[in-house]
C-alpha cells in the first residue's frame, strides 16, 4: 500500500502531530509506503513529494506549522498558476505516476472541498479536520482550536492588566471568518467583559452603554473594559470588514480589521482612551496544546484506521465526546457556525458578559 498525505489552507499547530500518527500508523499496522505531498495540493501539480518514514517523523509532535508546507490557494480544479483552468487531469496523472493507493488530506472546508472532487474522479481520500477557527461542519472540535484560544486568552489576561491600570477600554479581534467560536470560547476564558460574535449582530449604542457604565464603577470592579471580538462581527444592519478580496484564492474576501472600525465609532461616545489590539497570525504560530497534541494524534490515528479498512471517501470527526467519521461531501465547503441556543452563550448571559445587544 502507498499512501499520500498532504496538509492544506493555513497552517495550525497540531499538524505535524497528525503527519507523525498517520506515518507511524501506516507504517507499523500496514507495511505501507508513506508520501508526503508538499505544500498541498499544489505539490500534485509541481512534482513536489517526500518520503516518509519514522526518522522523517521524528520529534515532530510539538512543532508548529507543517513540515510538509502548506498553500491556501492552490485549487488544482481552478489552478491559479494556470489562469484559473482546471489542472485536475495533471495531478491524477501525477498520482497514478506516484502509485498512490489513497490519500490522507488534512485540512479545513476548502481542503475538504477539493479532497471529496477527487475522491469523485478516481482519487481515494480520507479527511482530518484542521482549523482554527473551529468552523467545520459535522465536527464539534478541530484540532487547532484550542491552541488559538489559549493564545487568545493569555492576550486577554495581558491585556487586562494594562486595562486596569490605565481605565482604558480594550479590544482584541481573533481570527474565526464567519464564525464566533475563538471568540467566544477565549473571551469567557479571558473575563472579556463584552464578546461580539459573527453569529449576533451588536449595537454599538448597546456597546457604548457597557463602556459607560463601567467607567463609572472606578474603585468598584470597574473603570475598564474589555471586548473580545471576532474578525467577522458586525454592527446590525451593517456587513463585516473586509481587508482585502483576492481573485487567486478560493476563499476571495479576507476579513479583518473590525476592531479599528469599533475604536472609531466608540471613542467620540466615551471618556475613556479605546485601543485595540488585532492578534492575526499569533493565533495560528506556535506549538500545539497538549489537547491539540491528544486530539490531532487521535484523528491521525482513527484517519489511518480508515485508510487500513478501505473506508474513503469519510473525514474524521468528533461527535458526543469520541471520534467518528463521516462523509466528506457532507462536510466539503460548508461551515459551522455558534447557534444561537448554544449553552456558552446564555453561560457568557449569566455572567453578566455583554454580547453587543
Amino acid at each position: 500500500m502507498h499512501i499520500g498525505i498532504l496538509t492544506g489552507g493555513g497552517d495550525c499547530p497540531g499538524l505535524n502531530a497528525v503527519i507523525r500518527m498517520v506515518t507511524l500508523a501506516l507504517i507499523h499496522q500496514c507495511g505501507a509506503r508513506v508520501t508526503g505531498i508538499e505544500r498541498g495540493f499544489l505539490g500534485l501539480l509541481t512534482r513536489s513529494v517526500r518520503p516518509l518514514d519514522e526518522h522523517a517523523v521524528q520529534g515532530i509532535l510539538a512543532q508548529g506549522g507543517t513540515i510538509l508546507g502548506t498553500h491556501n490557494k492552490c485549487d488544482p480544479f481552478h489552478y491559479f498558476g494556470a489562469g484559473g483552468a482546471d489542472c485536475s487531469a495533471q495531478a491524477m496523472a501525477y498520482a497514478r505516476e506516484l502509485g498512490l493507493d489513497g490519500l490522507v488530506a488534512i485540512g479545513g472546508d476548502g481542503t475538504m472541498f477539493i479532497a471529496n472532487r477527487f475522491g469523485e474522479i478516481g482519487l481515494p481520500v480520507v479527511g482530518v479536520p484542521k482549523t482554527i477557527d473551529n468552523d467545520l461542519a459535522h465536527t464539534e472540535r478541530t484540532f487547532g482550536f484550542d491552541s488559538a484560544v489559549a493564545v487568545v486568552t493569555e492576550s486577554l489576561d495581558r491585556l487586562e492588566t494594562t486595562a486596569r491600570s490605565h481605565g482604558r477600554v480594550m479590544i482584541v479581534e481573533t481570527m474565526g471568518r464567519y464564525a464566533g467560536w475563538i471568540a467566544l470560547e477565549a473571551g469567557i476564558a479571558g473575563g472579556a467583559h463584552v464578546i461580539l460574535l459573527p453569529e449576533v449582530p451588536f449595537s454599538v449604542d448597546a456597546v457604548a452603554a457597557v463602556c459607560r457604565e463601567r467607567e463609572a464603577r472606578v474603585g468598584d470592579g470597574g473603570g475598564y473594559t474589555l471586548i473580545c471580538v471576532a474578525e467577522g462581527a458586525h454592527a446590525a444592519g451593517e456587513g463585516m470588514t473586509v481587508r482585502a478580496t483576492l481573485a487567486d484564492s478560493p476563499d476571495p474576501v479576507r476579513l479583518g480589521g473590525v476592531c479599528h472600525t469599533l475604536q472609531a465609532v466608540l471613542q467620540p461616545r466615551l471618556a475613556s482612551e479605546v485601543r485595540t489590539t488585532q492578534l492575526g497570525h499569533t493565533q495560528r504560530g506556535g506549538t500545539p496544546t497538549p489537547f491539540d497534541r491528544v486530539l490531532a494524534t487521535e484523528f491521525g490515528y482513527h484517519a489511518a484506521e480508515l485508510v487500513r479498512s478501505g473506508r474513503f471517501g469519510r473525514m474524521v470527526a468528533w461527535q458526543d465526546g469520541r471520534v467518528t467519521s463521516v462523509p466528506i461531501a457532507d462536510v466539503a465547503g460548508r461551515n459551522r457556525t455558534v447557534p444561537l441556543d448554544h449553552t456558552l452563550l446564555a453561560a457568557a448571559r449569566a455572567l453578566g458578559t455583554s454580547l453587543g445587544i
